[in-house]
């Protein structure tokens, strides 16, 4: 299985359960992995044969900036399956990290995240 990764996308959304954070907003990191065969597009160098890594940021920043969820739980899967539903054919399998670098808790930390792994996923 063959890998395209897209790290550390940034995005401001209004994601989460206390007011401050659905009125004021926060930044977004948002990291994915898509399990597909690249062995097509490395032998013809054209991008027909490959996943764009533009229309998969643009589909991530339709959802971090879109709608708002309580949860990046629920950010996160909306990423996987969005992602998976158009690419069915050539997304085999995805990993998606959702962080949030200045939630609004107590505490020393660097950031919170989740991950979540869908379908065919070797890595």
């Amino acid at each position: 299985m063959d890998y395209i990764h897209i790290r550390d996308m940034e995005f401001y959304g209004y994601h989460g359960v206390l007011k401050e954070e659905t009125v004021l907003g926060q930044r977004f990191r948002v990291t994915v992995a898509l399990a597909t065969d690249l062995k097509n597009a490395g032998q013809t160098d054209k991008l027909d044969n490959t996943v764009s890594y533009a229309d998969v940021y643009t589909l991530c920043e339709k959802i971090v900036e879109g709608k708002p969820y309580k949860l990046i739980e629920a950010v996160a899967e909306e990423i996987a399956n969005v992602i998976l539903e158009t690419y069915k054919v050539e997304v085999k399998g995805i990993r998606v990290e959702v962080i949030k670098p200045d939630p609004p808790i107590k505490g020393h930390y660097k950031e919170v995240a989740v991950e979540i792994t869908r379908g065919a996923f070797d890595e």
